[in-house]
């Protein structure tokens, strides 16, 4: 049972031989564990380089240490950290030293979770910390950095108190509806909604932008055989990923590709062609294929026969999700010597490239920006995560609620709306946030943190 009375302990630094090593320890045991293992009393926040003993005063290892005294430090407790060379054999028996002296390994996310229940950061910070360490790209890491910062925590607190700043007023009409006090009037409150509401969309777009630097789109590359879904994937990833012949039904399975795209991850999934086969081993692809497809964040539909195809589309629009983008690719443009160009049906955009050569890929590349809605710049953009971006609906849609109940003047049911508002707010920062979900968020940090 995780109790967070306890000292605890971790490698900080990846595990692996490494010029030197990080291992972190804290909670109330601290300053004993550090005198016990430096035979000296640290002075806080001052490196001291010395030896670290063990219980049988055998030298294990000599380093760096520092102590941070509480509450001046990242969890808010009393932390040790030790700088030692980095061989796990030695990195093992100073932890088993530490332990020793009473501590326990930490749980993944636990130091974090103790900084956040200690207050020296809310929990839009805490999964920062995260998004940092997993960023995939240049963007993503500054986006996390600005999360971190406290960028997203502000916006948040900016909205949380236009709540209670409203809430203030209408509650103090409902219990002080006999006194003569000058209250809010029913087009201020209107006002001051639409207000918050205004301001939740633009959040919610940034919190989307950040969410996609994040966890990146997924583009599945859909038709039939022979039309150059392999051939797209090979010049989108710029590697021979994917086998490439003019025999159909080569690729038999999904195949999965990552590529960064003007700081966007990309998730590109290159399926099996759709047509009727009798093959068992090309029906469970085609199978996989429309699985994907279900599930897509985008649809290229190719195609050398626009014509030949109505039927795919049909089919495939009936199965993409209804937030999918589908956009179909006229490919083999350099074999009937045309040009690359987009038009517009009234299914989805058409975009007439050549595979082999990449002609028209860079429209295809412009096109998924647009429809994703990617800034030039990323400039001002968070980290976020799906939560958030759920949280900020759910306060849009209790807002959307209070506007019906203003007009109807129930003023019990208004309070109740922005109360609800305002908790699915807080859920975003951590003010209001159920112990499941805590452990959910740190359970996927590294143990280190």
């Amino acid at each position: 049972m995780q109790s967070h009375s306890d000292t605890i302990v971790a490698l900080a630094t990846p595990i692996g031989s490494a010029g030197v090593a990080v291992i972190r320890v804290s909670g109330s045991k601290v300053f004993a564990i550090a005198t016990a293992l430096t035979k000296q009393a640290l002075k806080p926040r001052h490196a001291t380089y010395t030896p670290f003993y063990n219980h049988n005063q055998q030298i294990l290892d000599q380093g760096i240490a520092i102590y941070y005294q509480a509450p001046h430090s990242f969890t808010g407790e009393d932390i040790l950290e030790l700088q030692g060379h980095g061989g796990m054999i030695i990195i093992d028996l100073i932890i088993k030293a530490i332990i020793a002296k009473g501590a326990r390994i930490a749980h993944p996310g636990e130091f974090s979770e103790r900084a956040f229940l200690n207050n020296k950061i809310d929990l839009i910070q805490a999964e920062a910390i995260a998004d940092l360490i997993s960023a995939s790209s240049s963007a993503a890491a500054a986006s996390a950095m600005r999360s971190l910062q406290g960028e997203f925590s502000k916006k948040i607190g900016a909205l949380v108190n236009s709540i209670i700043y409203l809430r203030t007023y209408i509650e103090a009409a409902i219990d002080f509806v006999e006194e003569e006090i000058n209250f809010l009037q029913n087009d201020q409150i209107l006002q001051e909604i639409k207000k918050i509401q205004e301001n939740i969309k633009n959040i919610q777009y940034q919190a989307k932008q950040g969410s996609l630097l994040r966890e990146g789109i997924s583009i599945v590359i859909a038709g039939r055989p022979n039309v150059g879904k392999s051939t797209l994937l090979n010049c989108l990833s710029g590697n021979d990923r994917a086998i490439v012949t003019d025999i159909a039904g080569t690729t038999r399975d999904v195949i999965r590709e990552y590529i960064i795209m003007d700081g966007i991850p990309l998730h590109i999934l290159d399926t099996a062609g759709l047509h009727d086969s009798k093959d068992k081993i090309e029906q469970e692809g085609i199978r996989r294929s429309y699985t994907e497809i279900a599930r897509a964040d985008f649809v290229l539909l190719m195609t050398d026969d626009l014509q030949k195809d109505y039927v795919l589309l049909d089919e495939i629009m009936q199965k993409i999700p209804k937030t999918a983008h589908l956009i179909l690719l006229k490919n083999k443009i350099d074999l009937q010597a045309k040009k690359a160009c987009i038009t517009q049906t009234e299914h989805a955009f058409v975009i007439s490239i050549s595979a082999k050569t990449g002609e028209g890929i860079d429209l295809l590349k412009n096109k998924i920006k647009s429809c994703i809605g990617l800034q030039e710049t990323n400039e001002g953009i968070f980290s976020a995560r799906s939560r958030h971006i759920e949280a900020l609906k759910k306060a849009e849609n209790f807002l959307q609620n209070a506007t019906h109940t203003l007009k109807q003047k129930s003023y019990e049911l208004l309070a109740e709306d922005l109360r609800l508002t305002q908790q699915a707010l807080n859920e975003i920062t951590g003010e209001f946030t159920s112990d499941d979900l805590l452990g959910k968020i740190f359970s996927s940090f590294c143990v280190g943190k």
